[in-house]
């Protein structure tokens, strides 16, 4: 170890590991973090909106720790076990020279730095990231089974931490076209895909859940220039802050002399490329990218190691970029040096405000997956966010949390409400009530879809199925259903009621079953409906997420 890390560079490390896990261990969960912490409860190959990797990880460190340690454990590992990858992929004597320098390239760029302690899908891409590469560059130098085995182990990793992974592994085998012909490369493709197995399994349960929703359900909105396109350079700044014109620069001054390089060329740029053109589509968000930082990181330090100027440059903008997010670190703990709320303040605090008013009761969060799993986690009552039409579908709308409510007497947390049995508010001050309701009885997972839409619409009758996936008959006495009208870009307009009856003359919905409902469409007319689905309203409950969209024609 010592032949490839430096005394100084692991007094570097040690440094930073301790720092993160004081950070760990002082900072509340933000919200994303409680909701990956929920996945972690109930281990799967799969969940809703990612990969399992990140409930594994959560899962692992709290074997070791209760409370935020035990969220962040691992990440504190993986945020300085991806500095040592990247050390490693730089193959230049001379960086031991500049070790300070290395140091503050990594932890100057914004989300490294910040991923370095929270747990989110991210902190491991970034690690498996740096580690593909290296098992790529060792791949290259002597193909063979046993390297391609672990390169292929590596690629299922990458893909078990984020989808994003993909893009990754894509382009690095589109800087090698001689990969098609190389039977290890093949090898460690049918590797990886056998590892992976477990999740496309858990997806063809699941119903390709998540790639329905991030490819196909994820509503959108029209075109805007600046939030879009304009955002999605904004975001190519804030990744490496006031180093970003030195970092760019090294990148397009590097030239493809090895493969090694070129695949991380290709990576940087392709990721570049691929969401600038998706700005033209949605917004960009600024973690789609972050996958750039581990090629660029090392393009970077080797350009730094041969131009003076640049590395003086990086390592003096640099420092300025640690001390700003130095002290927003300790904002996320003290809140007043904070420059606006966030959401690592105050979660004690509204969590305490509920369970003061109302006990250890169950609370059901309208709308919310954030608010849902951390006041759980700061509570321990059980909760649960029920999804409606003017929402998304998430964790909730596909595990079994909904069972733990039913039936019983739950408090129904909403902002949406005028008034309640109990309120409070949230650090930034957002006013919500809560209701008691007694017994709560929800059925979000019946499943609608339209059989017969006629083409002139209005005033005319259609049919739709409903599928009870439950393992009891479901009343039909309790449900109500509407038509919700969705513009081109799946946005919601309006929901009209409805009113159905079952073609055959029956009153339950029995379990596992479908029932064919015959109903009239609405004389109303909706300006701009592209699509329409049938949603349900049970035992008064705001309309679902039931329906499966059919094309307005």
């Amino acid at each position: 170890m010592r032949n490839q890390f430096p005394k100084i560079f692991l007094y570097f490390l040690g440094l930073i590991l301790l720092l993160n896990l004081i950070q760990a261990t002082a900072t509340q969960l933000i919200f994303d973090e409680a909701y990956y912490w929920y996945y972690a409860k109930d281990l799967s190959w799969g969940y809703f909106d990612h990969p399992p990797m990140v409930a594994f990880l959560i899962a692992l460190g709290q074997v070791f720790f209760d409370g935020e340690l035990g969220v962040r454990m691992m990440s504190c590992l993986l945020g300085v076990g991806t500095m040592s990858v990247i050390w490693l992929l730089v193959d230049d004597p001379k960086k031991r020279e500049f070790i300070p320098h290395f140091f503050v390239l990594l932890t100057s760029m914004p989300l490294l730095h910040a991923y370095g302690f929270l747990t989110l899908p991210d902190t491991p891409l970034l690690f498996f990231t740096a580690l593909f590469f290296l098992a790529y560059r060792n791949f290259l130098a002597a193909p063979g089974a046993g390297k391609a085995v672990l390169l292929g182990l590596v690629m299922a990793a990458l893909m078990y931490s984020k989808y994003h992974a993909f893009l990754v592994i894509v382009f690095v085998y589109l800087s090698n076209p001689g990969l098609i012909r190389d039977r290890y490369a093949w090898l460690a493709v049918l590797v990886s895909l056998l590892a992976y197995s477990p999740h496309f399994l858990w997806l063809y349960e699941n119903r390709f859940v998540s790639v329905n929703y991030h490819l196909f359900e994820r509503p959108n909105r029209p075109y805007e220039f600046f939030d879009f396109t304009l955002g999605y350079f904004v975001n190519l700044v804030a990744i490496f802050g006031l180093t970003f014109y030195w970092i760019y620069r090294a990148a397009l001054k590097t030239r493809a002399k090895d493969l090694l390089t070129r695949a991380m060329l290709f990576v940087s740029l392709g990721i570049l490329l691929f969401f600038f053109l998706s700005s033209f589509q949605r917004r960009v968000q600024t973690q789609w990218i972050i996958v750039i930082c581990i090629p660029m990181a090392v393009l970077a330090f080797r350009y730094m190691l041969e131009h003076e100027g640049t590395r003086k440059w990086i390592f003096r903008m640099g420092l300025v970029n640690i001390a700003i997010l130095m002290f927003l670190r300790i904002g996320l703990v003290f809140e007043p040096l904070f420059p606006v709320v966030y959401e690592t303040h105050g979660n004690r605090t509204w969590v305490q405000k509920i369970t003061s008013q109302a006990g250890d009761i169950p609370v059901v969060f309208e709308n919310s997956y954030r608010m849902a799993p951390m006041f759980e986690f700061y509570s321990g009552n059980p909760s649960f966010s029920l999804n409606n039409a003017w929402y998304r579908e998430n964790q909730y709308s596909i595990d079994s949390s909904e069972a733990r409510m039913r039936h019983k007497r739950v408090l129904y947390v909403s902002r949406f409400m005028p008034g309640g049995d109990i309120s409070f508010t949230m650090p930034d001050s957002t006013l919500f009530y809560g209701l008691y309701i007694d017994p709560f009885k929800s059925y979000r997972k019946l499943r609608t879809e339209i059989t017969t839409l006629p083409e002139t619409g209005a005033g005319t009758r259609f049919s739709f199925d409903v599928r009870n996936p439950y393992d009891f008959e479901v009343p039909l006495s309790e449900l109500k259903f509407g038509l919700e009208f969705l513009d081109g870009y799946k946005q919601i307009q309006k929901v009209i009621p409805v009113e159905a009856r079952p073609e055959k003359d029956q009153t339950l919905l029995p379990p596992g079953e479908s029932i064919r409902m015959d109903a009239l469409f609405p004389k109303e007319s909706v300006e701009d409906a592209a699509f329409v689905k049938v949603v349900i309203s049970e035992n008064g409950l705001r309309w679902g997420l039931n329906g499966k969209r059919k094309a307005i024609q």
